[in-house]
């Protein structure tokens, strides 16, 4: 008998389960903050990242919220578990604050909203509600370009994206009539989605009387309007002016849903803070979309944080922190604009730039459509140490009174 180790030892090698998933591509933005953290050079300046940054290119964290955290914790809560649609309190602060204490849909008691996980949760909610139960087409009509995110979100919600014009490359500002005749273009019954205010990435805005014509059209065709609000306060500096767009369609009897967020407006990046609102018929069609929203939620994630609601909801409720959080928002947004004129300032006056530059005042809110194409975007990386997405979207957040002058000359070298 021949011992075991006379005969050859065959060895398998079993193919890994995973060994066909594909490579991703990497984020945009996250891959721009790592170039940035890579480089070692000191005036490097990071203008992709869309979070505030105060003067000295800090996190800025929010008096009033600060103010609220103590408060909350001289409280002694405890941390239970919030309802599925997350802390009344909160929900209901959100939703005057978004329509006003005198809406419609506020006064009747027919406006349904839960919380959600930020303006994105906002959104795959609602992309995930309107793919369910909306009786009509489930083609949903973006912006072109919109924030990236909405593509994915609206495509895993099962519904199928379609686009419209919205940006003017010629003039960096807003292509209104190619807007407006998609809109009309679309089938009737669309869904169309529209940024509430401080439109991302372009920072192009309508004007009221643009809205106007909007609310009109998206009525005649009969399309329903899904706003995204991730910026209100943080725009202009006032919360009842940024709110104009849904507002109007609420007034003209328009049956709207909204995302909404608070990473921005209190800087509650990490704390995940949104809601998603349906306006219903009545209060018993609220009853009944309430149900289905909590349905729907249940299996997503049970239910919302509560941190972040109850601090919002403390700076909502109290009115000295409201009037304080109203001045930091002013403040806030007070910088951007300052930024906006002194590098629009620099680039005229200083480096006697020959393009047109009245875009970057032009437009409002955390970002700027500079009109940079993807080679300068990537000479100001190389020989500037200046990051941005290659869309040429500039985080106006990310530049300060120390280096806007810098910024500037960066651009005219590489634009001149």
């Amino acid at each position: 008998m021949l011992a075991r180790s006379a005969f050859p030892r065959v060895l398998t090698r079993s193919v890994s389960t995973w060994s066909s998933v594909p490579q991703g591509p990497p984020d945009a933005i996250l891959g721009v903050t790592e170039a940035f953290k890579a480089d070692k050079d000191p005036r490097k300046m990071n203008l992709g990242v869309g979070a505030y940054r105060d003067d000295a290119g800090k996190p800025f964290v929010l008096s009033s919220v600060r103010k609220a955290e103590k408060l909350l914790l001289e409280k002694g809560l405890d941390k239970e578990y919030a309802g599925i649609t997350g802390v009344p309190e909160f929900t209901k602060a959100a939703g005057v604050l978004a329509y006003g204490a005198d809406s419609a849909p506020i006064q009747s008691n027919s406006l349904s909203i839960t919380q959600s996980i930020s303006g994105t949760g906002a959104l795959r909610i609602g992309g995930v509600f309107l793919a369910r139960f909306y009786p009509h087409a489930k083609s949903i009509y973006l912006p072109n370009p919109t924030w990236g995110n909405h593509i994915p979100i609206m495509k895993d919600s099962g519904l199928q994206v379609e686009r419209y014009r919205y940006f003017d490359p010629k003039t960096n500002g807003l292509d209104i009539a190619g807007m407006l005749d998609d809109i009309k273009a679309a089938p009737k019954n669309s869904i169309v989605l529209l940024h509430a205010c401080a439109h991302n990435p372009t920072g192009v805005d309508p004007t009221k009387t643009q809205w106007d014509e909007i609310a009109q059209v998206v009525k005649e065709r009969n399309h329903f309007a899904f706003f995204d609000m991730a910026y209100q306060g943080f725009a202009s500096g006032d919360s009842t002016k940024d709110a104009y767009a849904l507002r109007k369609f609420v007034a003209d009897d328009h049956r709207v849903c909204l995302s909404q967020s608070f990473a921005k407006n209190m800087g509650l990046y990490g704390e995940r803070v949104g809601s998603f609102s349906i306006v219903c018929e009545s209060p018993e069609e609220k009853a009944r979309v309430d149900s289905q929203i909590k349905i729907l939620i249940r299996p997503l994630y049970s239910n919302p944080p509560i941190n972040g609601a109850r601090i919002v909801s403390t700076v909502l409720n109290t009115p000295e922190l409201r009037s304080e959080w109203l001045d930091e928002v002013k403040l806030m947004a007070d910088r951007i604009i300052t930024m906006r004129t002194q590098l629009r300032n620099h680039l005229e006056n200083d480096f006697k730039s020959s393009l047109p530059w009245n875009h970057i005042t032009d437009q409002i809110g955390m970002f700027c459509y500079s009109g940079l194409t993807g080679e300068q975007v990537d000479k100001l990386k190389n020989d500037w140490h200046v990051y941005l997405t290659r869309d040429g979207r500039i985080s106006m957040a990310g530049i300060s009174s120390g280096n806007v002058k810098y910024l500037a000359e960066a651009i005219h070298n590489v634009t001149k």
